[in-house]
């Protein structure tokens, strides 16, 4: 929650946020180091004590000083702006956010003066003549001040004699006994996005509301989305135009997707980068990397460190671990590719493994450009297969097979490849008669 309120903090004042935490909050010290500053206010005793914790942080060369509550996801930097260039413009020495809302409201009640302006603001546990409005205004809890006549008005905030807390809220009256101006903007077109969250119903509908916000802005730029209620996207994540998301479809944290790419039924996305016109579908993809024109699916796992290239195609059942494969190449169902370096078109069969731990320490495997691994293959790593290499289905690799040669067998000895039946005879001369046959193992 607290990041959306950086967000747009930073975005409408164009400064860093300075954020007052709790020694039970002091977590985020940690996750937002490089977004904000910090003032710690040792005894959470109210939103009043809160302002005047950070007053002692402010420079000494500040005017003004926007306040917003941390629990407020939904909010967007346009009534930011606005409140601030109605403070500006009244020159009061505060002015609060307002917006419409019902009777039963749990909100802080504002009250009006004969002249328009706001007198003081109370809260639901001391306002028992609620019940009797159909509506008021409320207060958001989003507050522009002048700092001078902050500095000297916070020391006199008085505990709540139902709570004891320091109420941010009675500097309405403060200033209303010190004659400055009052002033309100009322902001009701905009109340979604004040909305805050104190339980976990509160959590889920600005959840709801927010992916809502972010699917929108998505279509809006070029994205179909078939099923809107079952896409889930962050806010982190970017997405090109006309990529087509299927129903039932998570992208999460810094992932990219490009032009024309198709995310099918079923796909989980994570932190990494699709390329352009590729077909992801019913598919994990952590950490990785898939390059232009890739199919992956449906059912496989792209763990972190994967990186699948241009036109390669990964099917059923198919697992790749911090491993690269090259462009075209072929892993199409039940096999398991780790701490590997694939070249280009090579076809991985299935049943495929690179046994890469002994026990203590991750190996390397090696396999060269237009290599063909037979089906039920174990690749005992560190192992490396040459360019153009076969092995034989169900065959046990434990040590390096060359180019061009044949590996069959448990374990696997190395033989000639034979030409296939319709390849054209040719005269054999000096240069090129084949070495007697290798027997490896």
């Amino acid at each position: 929650m607290l990041a959306y309120v950086l967000d747009a903090a930073r975005e409408a004042t164009g400064q860093r946020p300075l954020v007052v935490y709790s020694p039970a909050t002091a977590q985020i010290r940690d996750v937002f180091a490089d977004e904000a500053d910090f003032a710690l206010q040792d005894q959470p005793r109210g939103t009043g004590d809160a302002v005047r914790v950070a007053l002692s942080s402010l420079d000494d060369g500040a005017t003004n000083l926007l306040v917003l509550n941390g629990d407020k996801p939904l909010l967007v930097a346009t009534p930011l702006r606005s409140l601030m260039q109605r403070q500006m413009d009244a020159t009061a020495a505060m002015t609060l956010t307002t917006f419409v809302v019902s009777s039963n409201s749990p909100w802080g009640r504002v009250d009006f003066g004969p002249d328009g302006q706001a007198e003081r603001i109370v809260e639901r546990k001391d306002d028992p003549g609620r019940a009797e409005l159909s509506a008021f205004h409320a207060n958001a809890g989003i507050y522009a001040f002048d700092l001078a006549w902050l500095r000297g008005a916070v020391p006199r905030v008085e505990p709540s004699s139902a709570s004891g807390e320091l109420y941010l809220t009675q500097l309405v009256e403060i200033a209303c006994k010190d004659g400055c101006p009052v002033a309100t903007i009322d902001a009701t077109d905009a109340a979604e996005s004040l909305a805050h969250v104190k339980d976990r119903g509160d959590l889920a509908r600005a959840s709801a509301l927010l992916a809502e916000r972010i699917r929108s802005g998505h279509v809006q730029a070029g994205v179909t989305i078939q099923d809107a209620r079952s896409a889930f996207i962050d806010d982190t994540v970017e997405i090109a135009e006309d990529v087509t998301l299927e129903p039932n479809v998570t992208l999460k944290g810094v992932t990219r997707i490009g032009r024309d790419s198709v995310i099918k039924s079923g796909s989980y996305v994570v932190d990494s980068v699709i390329g352009e016109r590729c077909t992801i579908w019913g598919s994990v993809i952590e950490d990785s990397v898939v390059e232009d024109d890739a199919r992956v699916g449906p059912f496989s796992h792209l763990r972190p460190g994967a990186h699948i290239g241009a036109g390669a195609e990964i099917g059923n059942f198919a697992e790749i671990k911090k491993a690269s494969l090259g462009p075209g190449t072929k892993q199409h169902h039940f096999s398991y590719i780790g701490d590997a370096q694939v070249g280009a078109r090579v076809n991985i069969g299935a049943g495929t493994i690179t046994a890469n731990y002994d026990g203590q320490r991750k190996h390397a495997t090696r396999i060269g450009d237009d290599a063909f691994i037979g089906s039920d293959t174990i690749l005992r790593a560190p192992v490396e297969i040459g360019q153009g290499a076969i092995t034989g289905a169900g065959s046990v690799v434990t040590r390096d097979v060359p180019p061009d040669k044949l590996a069959v067998g448990m374990p696997a000895r190395i033989r000639e490849r034979r030409p296939p039946p319709d390849a054209p005879e040719r005269v054999a001369t000096a240069s090129d008669t084949p070495a007697p046959p290798e027997d490896v193992g």
